[in-house]
């Protein structure tokens, strides 16, 4: 069976491109192909490809290399169907939608999306395009077939041989139990429309403002890395944060209306509504009092509470502080 199809682009980039400039002007820098032995330019027509031998080049034409390269394939040639999971997602590369090439074969492509995702198999399937041939997997959901071209097995890098990775084994168990606690604790719904390129909008922002002439406020830096000594210390004070609404690297605070995070060893439980519970009281984003500032109270604080004190305390360095290191700082301040 044959289905005549369109194939177009599923995905698009949205980075900020630049042109290079001379400093103090606005003058293009252009790249240009100089011989680097004479430094002079070298026109288009007199280069020829070299593939490096150690000091001794292969000199290949152009022209050889169009002899050779395959023909723009017509087909999608499908050699059978596997289930989608057997696919590691380390082999996916880019995406295109496949279209029904008019109202006559609709029909046809209906039958086959559907059969395909009712069975939740991809099709493997290889072509041709710009000269280099491609290994795809045909997939469906409940509106498009798409194929997603798949790196070739040899392109895939054993992460054995190129990390030094820990052997296998089974921790802990109330090692194991905590870590499930904060995967649970921090369990979100996946919705992509909450997540958005948080650098690309300030490189926005930054253009828009010197367009402007306006303005710059620079971002406070990065967090440093912590030593993990205590592991469950560790996963405890994860837990902790957990329980409070953050916006890091795009992520989106956390929806109101999940049920308490199941209970840890420090006695802590937390929810993504942004509130933690310390023996039955509630403490949420109000202004601490008093008596809050001192002893267990500041424990009780959100890691933005605490930055927000130890802002008005003058503590230095405390962008770069983690929950547990702003809770320090602030009792010594105290």
């Amino acid at each position: 069976m044959t289905l005549p199809v369109g194939m177009y682009s599923a995905t698009g980039e949205h980075t900020t491109h630049f042109h290079q400039l001379q400093r103090g002007t606005s003058d293009r820098v252009r790249i240009q192909r100089v011989n680097e032995r004479t430094g002079k330019e070298v026109d288009y027509d007199d280069i020829v490809k070299g593939y490096d031998l150690g000091g001794r080049y292969v000199l290949v034409e152009p022209a050889e290399l169009d002899a050779i390269a395959p023909g723009k394939s017509e087909l999608l040639d499908v050699s059978g169907f596997v289930d989608e999971d057997d696919i590691a997602p380390v082999f996916y590369d880019r995406t295109y939608y496949l279209a029904p090439r008019g109202a006559p074969y609709a029909k046809v492509y209906t039958l086959l999306r559907t059969a395909m995702h009712d069975a939740r198999k991809a099709g493997i399937a290889t072509f041709v395009m710009r000269g280099k041939q491609y290994l795809v997997a045909l997939r469906a959901d409940e509106k498009v077939i798409t194929a997603e071209t798949l790196h070739w097995p040899d392109e895939v890098r054993d992460p054995g041989e190129q990390l030094d990775l820990p052997r296998r084994g089974k921790p802990p168990a109330p090692e194991l139990r905590a870590a499930r606690q904060l995967v649970d604790a921090m369990t979100i719904d996946w919705n992509p429309a909450d997540w958005r390129d948080t650098y690309e909008a300030k490189v926005r922002a930054l253009i828009d403002a010197k367009a402007e002439d306006g303005e710059i406020a620079e971002a406070e830096p990065a967090p440093k890395a912590t030593d993990v000594v205590d592991i469950m210390d560790a996963l405890r004070r994860s837990l902790e944060r957990a329980g409070t609404p953050r916006d890091r690297a795009g992520r989106p605070a956390a929806r109101s209306g999940r049920s308490p995070a199941p209970r840890s060893k420090a006695g802590s439980t937390g929810d993504r509504t942004g509130k933690s519970r310390r023996k039955g009281k509630a403490v949420t984003g109000k202004r601490p009092t008093k008596k809050a500032a001192t002893g267990a109270g500041l424990s009780e604080l959100s890691k933005q509470e605490l930055y927000d004190r130890a802002s008005r305390m003058k503590i230095t360095g405390r962008s770069q502080m983690n929950r547990g290191e702003l809770l320090d700082a602030v009792r010594a301040a105290s």
